[in-house]
């Protein structure tokens, strides 16, 4: 850890309570800070302490009426932020980006690492009064893994094959095959820690052991909570009560900021970022992450089968334009592939670029005469998404290529559009690793594999990976399924985009986390009234 993010965490330590000033001061000392730059830094620290109360709303630009209280069904930052705020999982990324436990207290490796022993924490309950054991945990991960089960959860928890009680505070993992990055799995939204109740896993009624009790669920409108008196992580869960609004119109959605109905808000309209900045009393946060959008095409739907096709396509999207008219800057150019800079095994590949000759040269030896192809989108996907769709029409067409957008409506677009037709918009969070991105998205069995692509030797790569314990050989691996990704997935990915949301002035917290929206979609439980 670099010594900035040692003083980061030490003034979150500060700031929470879990360390005196004088502790503070000594341990920047021991790093070899300054007495006056610790005290200066030590200053704003103590100002930020987190205050308890208060009603908090917020408007997310996702959810459905399909929406339910089961975490395996989970998909899209509406659930995701509600669930954090409900339940934990046995490990999370900080707000600084680092793996750490959560209901787990430790994990140890056998030398293959095939073998995981997790310690769990004492003396957790969950809202209903229960007490979190073992039991819990085995359930709640056997939730994912039954023959019957539709999680998305389920490819990245495919190696388990065994799950055993050692006692009430000890479970050991039994693994298909070494995995290095075995704990980065249980982070995974779905994988919350659930109780049995009378012999069932109940997924259905909101208990769990989270920062916030729910009050009531309308699925695809709004969810209400209640701050848990008895929350177990010190140092989270401030606000009395938490109301989660499910607004998917992104200008109802920053209206709802501007007048104060909401104090925070997500997916602005980058177009109108400029005129929202001038209102006072609007804090706008730019966090620059791996968060990506795409227009996945099932390579097992004509016309879209076609190799030649997919990669006159990838040619004929003008990225720049995308990032400039879409992004106005707030990103990054992609290449049709999912892994960013933030991975550590992002590999630096021939960049796809907008090229009207290379997209005629694939378009002719595609065989295809006048192929017309047709992308559904809708901003629920993300903000811009049919704009996006309308400016790829037009660079597309100077292709040769006969191309048109269908806007279609926002509610039920995950359950009604992508993944139903062949070629739709979407966007993804990232993932802690890259296993679990490529899990989630583009491996054979991946739950939400929307290209529909099964390619043996990425599969075979992705496997043999897990278990490589060579760094240097690990990072070929991550090479080559880069390199197939960009090349041959029905992915078109042109654009990692920053997440750009707004609270108020009114809302304090600590450092963001940049490994997804909303401070790790964990906002509830680490936000506070100022």
């Amino acid at each position: 850890m670099s010594q900035s993010d040692e003083l980061s965490r030490y003034q979150q330590d500060l700031a929470a309570g879990r360390l005196s000033r004088r502790a503070f001061l000594g341990r920047a000392a021991a790093l070899g800070v300054a007495l006056p730059t610790a005290l200066s830094l030590a200053g704003p620290a103590l100002s930020q302490t987190p205050k308890t109360g208060g009603r908090f709303v917020m408007a997310i630009g996702g959810g459905a009426t399909s929406d339910t209280l089961d975490p395996a069904t989970y998909y899209e930052s509406y659930m995701q932020t509600l669930g954090y705020g409900l339940r934990n999982c046995l490990a999370e990324m900080s707000n600084l980006d680092e793996l750490q436990p959560e209901l787990a207290e430790s994990w140890e490796a056998s030398p293959d690492a095939a073998t995981w022993t997790v310690k769990l924490r004492k003396g957790v309950e969950f809202h209903s009064g229960k007490t979190f054991d073992a039991d819990d945990a085995i359930a709640s991960v056997q939730h994912h893994l039954g023959p019957e089960s539709k999680s998305a959860a389920k490819a990245i928890l495919s190696s388990i094959e065994e799950i055993k009680k050692d006692d009430a505070h000890t479970i050991v993992f039994k693994l298909s095959g070494g995995n290095v990055g075995f704990p980065a799995l249980l982070t995974d939204y779905h994988v919350h820690m659930l109780p049995l109740k009378d012999g069932k896993l109940d997924t259905m009624s909101g208990d769990g052991t989270g920062a916030f009790k729910l009050q009531e669920f309308e699925a695809g409108q709004r969810t209400t909570m209640t701050r848990n008196p008895n929350y177990w992580k010190a140092g989270n869960g401030h606000f009395d009560e938490v109301a989660v609004l499910s607004i998917t119109d992104v200008a109802a959605r920053t209206n709802a900021l501007a007048t104060g109905e909401v104090h925070a808000a997500d997916r602005l309209d980058l177009k109108t970022l400029r005129l929202l900045r001038r209102r006072e009393g609007i804090d706008i946060k730019d966090i620059s992450g791996s968060q990506w959008y795409g227009f996945p095409m099932m390579v097992d739907r004509e016309p879209y089968s076609n190799p030649d096709l997919r990669l006159a396509l990838k040619f004929a999207i003008d990225r720049e334009e995308l990032l400039s008219k879409l992004l106005y800057g707030h990103g990054s150019v992609a290449n049709d592939n999912p892994i960013g800079k933030s991975y550590r095994f992002y590999a630096e590949l021939p960049q796809h670029s907008f090229d009207i000759d290379k997209a005629k040269f694939h378009l002719k030896k595609s065989g295809l005469t006048n192929p017309k192809v047709e992308l559904h989108a809708a901003d629920a996907a993300f903000a811009g998404a049919v704009d996006a769709g309308t400016l790829f029409v037009e660079s597309a067409k100077k292709c040769g290529i006969d191309m048109t957008v269908t806007r279609v409506p926002n509610d039920g677009y995950w359950s009604n559009v992508n993944r139903v037709v062949p070629w739709s918009a979407t966007y993804w969070n990232p993932r802690v690793t890259e296993d679990m991105m490529f899990s989630s998205a583009i491996s054979a069995d991946a739950p939400w594999n929307e290209s529909n692509w099964k390619d043996p030797r990425f599969n075979q790569l992705l496997k043999e990976a897990r278990t490589e314990f060579d760094i240097d050989k690990r990072a070929e691996m991550y090479r080559e399924m880069q390199q197939l990704c960009t090349e041959e997935n029905g992915y078109i990915i042109p654009l990692f985009a920053n997440y750009v949301f707004a609270t108020s002035d009114e809302i304090a917290h600590d450092k963001i986390a940049t490994t997804w929206d909303l401070d790790g979609t964990k906002c509830l439980e680490r936000w506070w009234f100022a």
